[in-house]
């Protein structure tokens, strides 16, 4: 099963990680990234995303296809967030459930690695002396 969710409200760990339980899962990845507090020397003090959702979507969901080709993952779940985030809030989750361990591990960095470079997601870094656009993925 894939679920891919691109989500204007707060993201949760334990609905990410239900989409993938599944008692033929030896192993299950999870993968959270959140807001930091500080990004190369720089105090931030808000994080802003925008996607194409149509687009971020179709790219998420391949992404999950390929997954599930590759690493014979069960179930693979991308969600992401958009919006103003403030600091410790979760940007991502991605969870992954494989008959192995290892592939869990591998299938989910692969996601995230992915994810970063393919999905149309751009976010504004707000520091306490400016702000930035940046890919959110670069």
């Amino acid at each position: 099963m894939i679920n891919v969710q691109l989500l204007d409200i707060p993201l949760s760990v334990d609905n990410c990680l239900q989409q993938v339980q599944d008692d033929g899962a030896g192993g299950t990845a999870l993968f959270v990234g959140t807001v930091r507090n500080q990004t190369q020397g720089r105090s931030v003090v808000r994080l802003e995303f925008e996607a194409y959702a149509p687009m971020a979507w179709k790219e998420m969901h391949k992404i999950a296809e390929t997954v599930t080709t590759r690493w014979k993952a069960l179930h693979v779940s991308i969600h992401h967030r958009t919006g103003i985030l403030k600091i410790g809030e979760i940007a991502v989750v991605i969870a992954v459930a494989t008959p192995h361990r290892q592939a869990a591990f591998e299938a989910c960095a692969f996601a995230i690695d992915t994810l970063k470079e393919t999905v149309p997601i751009w976010k504004k870094e707000v520091f306490e002396d400016g702000e930035v656009w940046v890919a959110a993925h670069p």
